[in-house]
């Protein structure tokens, strides 16, 4: 599976061609096997840098990633960077940024992020 889809690729370019906004996440990686989480706003004209927020270790990190070296990063079991296919986001970046700083986890905002969304949406109802 790509890492990108057309659509996500033609977004996160457009977003890049506006880079010091706060854009919301377009798509999330991560490692099946392993730590590792990225958020991506951003993609730079040369189509591989990105900007997004980026965990490895502790504490999660604000600055740019290369897509091909996700792409081509091999793991064990003959895996690869996946990219979350379920992933949406009405939160700018700053908004993952403050929660994963709060908590120490990418994983853990886009939970607290996604929960609040949701009982945002079911009180509108």
């Amino acid at each position: 599976m790509p890492l990108l889809t057309p659509n996500q690729r033609e977004q996160l370019l457009a977003n890049g061609r506006r880079s010091g906004r706060d854009h919301v996440p377009v798509v999330r990686f991560f490692n099946p096997v392993d730590i590792g989480t990225w958020l991506a706003a951003e993609l730079d004209a040369d189509g591989d840098i990105m900007f997004g927020l980026a965990q490895l270790n502790e504490p999660p990190e604000l600055g740019s990633f290369s897509l091909e070296e996700l792409a081509t990063l091999e793991l064990p079991f003959d895996m690869h960077i996946e990219r979350d296919i379920f992933f949406a986001s009405p939160y700018p970046l700053s908004a993952y940024v403050e929660a994963a700083r709060e908590t120490g986890s990418i994983a853990v905002a886009i939970r607290i992020l996604s929960n609040g969304a949701r009982a945002g949406r079911r009180e509108g109802a």
